[in-house]
């Protein structure tokens, strides 16, 4: 049965849209636990934008769940990364310019890095995972790198959901990345790496996903803290968390 990883980061955005101390990404941490999150998910940034290094610190010391930290590969956060340890890092692409992660790290074209930064975490004792396309190269480059695991973006078939310009979503195009993502699913089986998925996944949009066997965990943060705003998060993290299920 698959967990649901619940990523605070968008609470901590919210936060320092006005620069002050709420509300408070730790405590969004706990009342996710409450709800029955199996891992709790954050992001920090080289620029600091919305997680920082106290929420971090704080984090590893109140969080008794799964504490995954999606990072980059910047040496300074490498750093902390094995200072804090973590119970896993998620190696993901970092770009200053962009509102949110887009698209999957390119292991193959940053292998020796990635090799790098995998061996040293896995020496201090952090499990690594790295976010990549559903493309099979990029798969079997993360397994050779070293890392346990991989999360699977899917934010191509979230986009799908959508539809493009206002209109009506295209079925087939949903239903080509629903098999991309499936595709990705099975190759990181075949390779015998722990297979998470997540980016864009909704309410509305994460059954057909869930439904697929093999799926450890899934890791959603934007959706659900939107649907907080109105039902409070412990109510959010629950829906959610049956969709999953």
């Amino acid at each position: 049965m698959a967990g649901l990883g619940v990523n605070i980061d968008h609470v901590a955005t919210v936060r320092q849209a006005r620069q002050t101390v709420e509300p408070d990404p730790v405590w969004a941490a706990a009342e996710a636990q409450l709800a029955g999150a199996d891992c709790i998910t954050f992001h920090l940034r080289k620029d600091r934008r919305h997680i920082c290094d106290r929420d971090a610190d704080l984090l590893k010391k109140t969080v008794t769940c799964k504490l995954n930290m999606e990072m980059s590969l910047d040496p300074e956060i490498v750093d902390i990364a094995l200072a804090l340890a973590p119970t896993q890092a998620t190696l993901v692409p970092e770009n200053r310019r962009e509102i949110t992660t887009e698209g999957g790290l390119d292991v193959l074209a940053h292998a020796d890095r990635v090799g790098e930064v995998t061996e040293a975490l896995r020496g201090a004792g952090v499990s690594v995972s790295a976010f990549i396309d559903p493309v099979p190269e990029q798969i079997l480059a993360a397994r050779r790198a070293g890392c346990e695991a991989i999360e699977i973006h899917t934010g191509t078939y979230a986009n799908a959901c959508l539809g493009t310009d206002g209109g009506n979503p295209d079925p087939a195009l949903i239903a080509s990345t629903l098999a991309e993502i499936h595709i990705g699913l099975q190759a990181g089986l075949d390779a015998e790496l722990i297979v998470h998925a997540g980016h864009g996944l909704t309410y509305t949009n994460i059954e057909p996903v869930a439904q697929m066997e093999g799926f450890c965990e899934f890791n959603i943060g934007h959706s659900i803290i939107a649907r907080a705003v109105f039902t409070g998060l412990r109510r959010a993290v629950a829906e959610m968390k049956r969709l999953v299920r």
